[in-house]
């Protein structure tokens, strides 16, 4: 038995879904499927999911007899002594906390110093963050961040580039080598501990706003990674530009992000490597704020 809850996801994946389970509620899923099966699902709900949200429990050999898997912001999956809790937290990780401390204050007329800044700035140079991660594979549970690429182009207008590798908790799968490229010796020899390099994300994207393509993957490994190494999680305005390229763009083939490269004639000569993928984006990102299609 299997029961999925899915609440503000992409009506594509509610129909998605209906092809495997029943929906008996808008938005619970109930189905008998074998654990390939459920795994593969679960791997598609992680890559549609947008912005939307997600929990699956199914039956597990165990003393609960049965597991989940959460994409929740407000709750997190603790293993306790073998057994798997689902801990709420009274603060979701990067929740703004309510109060007018110094930092607060300091932070605000920050903000407000930005705005008026960016009323000065043409719209062909607004202040973004393109971001790309490469990772062992689609399983937010199981699987893990192995690199991470970003641009930054800042209010003066100056580009600026981070690559980060990290260190893998276990060996790199071949398929994912030779999709990246990227090896498990690469990463021993020059990988970071994934809390240091996502410490040093942070302080780079700053509080700008923080763009990708289909960027719900992205999104969902980034706050389980911070959420796991005790860090708050990006609260920075996230764009996925997918679907303004859905809407901008109506007869395309189909929306993956080489097809679209090739329409805005952009070459991204090492595809999924983290760095060259965020670069692409990027330029992706400046072809629609020119053409007046996506402003931030």
């Amino acid at each position: 038995m299997i029961v999925i809850t899915l609440t503000k996801v992409p009506p594509a994946l509610r129909g998605d879904l209906t092809k495997w389970c029943q929906e008996i509620q808008t938005g619970v899923y109930v189905g008998h499927l074998n654990a390939r099966i459920r795994d593969y699902l679960w791997e598609r709900i992680i890559t549609s999911i947008g912005r939307g949200e997600a929990t699956m429990v199914y039956s597990a050999k165990g003393e609960l007899g049965y597991e989940f898997r959460t994409t929740r912001r407000d709750y997190q999956v603790t293993d306790y002594d073998g057994i798997p809790l689902m801990t709420h937290l009274k603060v979701a990780p990067g929740t703004p906390q309510p109060g007018f401390s110094n930092a607060a204050k300091f932070r605000r007329a920050k903000i407000m110093a930005n705005r008026n800044l960016n009323k000065q700035v043409p719209p062909t140079e607004s202040p973004v963050v393109t971001l790309d991660l490469e990772t062992t594979g689609l399983n937010l549970l199981k699987d893990q961040i192995i690199a991470i690429g970003a641009v930054k182009r800042t209010l003066t207008g100056e580009i600026a580039t981070f690559e980060r590798f990290i260190k893998p908790a276990r060996v790199v799968p071949q398929s994912i080598t030779d999709l990246t490229g990227i090896t498990t010796e690469q990463l021993r020899e020059r990988g970071l501990d994934l809390k240091v390099a996502l410490e040093q994300l942070q302080t780079f994207v700053g509080d700008y706003p923080i763009v990708g393509y289909h960027f719900g993957f992205d999104e969902n490994f980034l706050r389980q990674a911070c959420q796991q190494n005790g860090l708050a999680s990006l609260t920075n305005k996230m764009v996925d530009l997918q679907p303004i390229v859905q809407r901008v763009e109506l007869f395309l083939d189909n929306y993956r992000l080489a097809t679209v490269l090739k329409k805005y004639g952009i070459k991204n000569q090492r595809p999924h490597n983290a760095l060259a993928d965020a670069q692409a984006t990027w330029q992706l990102a400046d072809h629609l704020i020119k053409n007046g299609d996506f402003r931030i």
